[in-house]
């Protein structure tokens, strides 16, 4: 989910990136792969429990974000793991960068789903997931442009929720509104090193607090739609 700079003479239709070591390669490989393996298990022990407490389009949307969690990571893996020399890069990189919206809007969706009595609930998956289909496009089709913008447009939709803070707080398990805010807390907190180019190991640090971050919602996720409903 950052980039890197070469240390050949190779053109690249994006600037200003950083080179990395390759200690930083190997520690940004190994948090990948340690989120991968727990979102696997996690996900999957999720998954198990969810399917006997949880209606049908709950179930569904907890399906689609656990395979958006481990699409963003897989995809994050690759791309920062791919040689810098190689033109393939650079189209994992639109996907790696597309794949942050799709799982902000995946996170939104279980949460958003239980406010049954909200007449703002449906406009406001709607409002998620149209922003993060635009943002996707522009990823997608505009590559390398308004990437200081997107890291705004990020936070945004992560944070857009407040405007709903009042149903939740009344209709979810206070357990699930703790995690759920701590895991935002957590990936913001993290945006200072994705955008803290020059901090050795930042990929490494910034993946790690995407894993936490996710690994809280998942959390937030399980305690509303199994634990709570004992």
């Amino acid at each position: 989910m950052s980039d890197a700079r070469p240390n050949t003479p190779v053109e690249i239709p994006f600037v200003g990136r950083w080179h990395y070591s390759r200690a930083e390669m190997i520690a940004d490989g190994i948090v990948h792969a340690v989120g991968i393996v727990l979102a696997i298990a996690a996900g999957s022990a999720f998954l198990a429990l969810a399917a006997f407490h949880s209606g049908p389009g709950e179930y569904v949307a907890a399906v689609f974000y656990v395979i958006s969690l481990l699409t963003v990571l897989s995809v994050s893996l690759a791309y920062n793991m791919w040689p810098i020399s190689w033109p393939a890069k650079w189209i994992l990189r639109r996907f790696d960068h597309a794949a942050i919206y799709l799982l902000i809007a995946a996170t939104y969706t279980p949460f958003l789903a239980q406010l049954h009595n909200s007449a703002l609930a449906l406009p406001m998956i709607i409002v998620v997931w149209t922003a993060a289909a635009m943002g996707i496009a522009i990823k997608m089709f505009l590559p390398g442009r308004y990437d200081r913008l997107a890291v705004v447009f990020y936070l945004a939709i992560g944070w857009s929720g407040v405007v709903l803070a009042g149903p939740l707080v009344e209709t979810l398990p206070t357990a699930s509104i703790v995690l759920l805010i701590a895991g935002g807390i957590v990936y913001s907190c993290g945006v200072v090193f994705f955008i803290w180019k020059g901090l050795r190991f930042h990929n490494a640090v910034w993946h790690g607090f995407v894993v936490t971050g996710a690994g809280l919602h998942l959390a937030a996720m399980l305690d509303c739609l199994v634990i709570s409903r004992f």
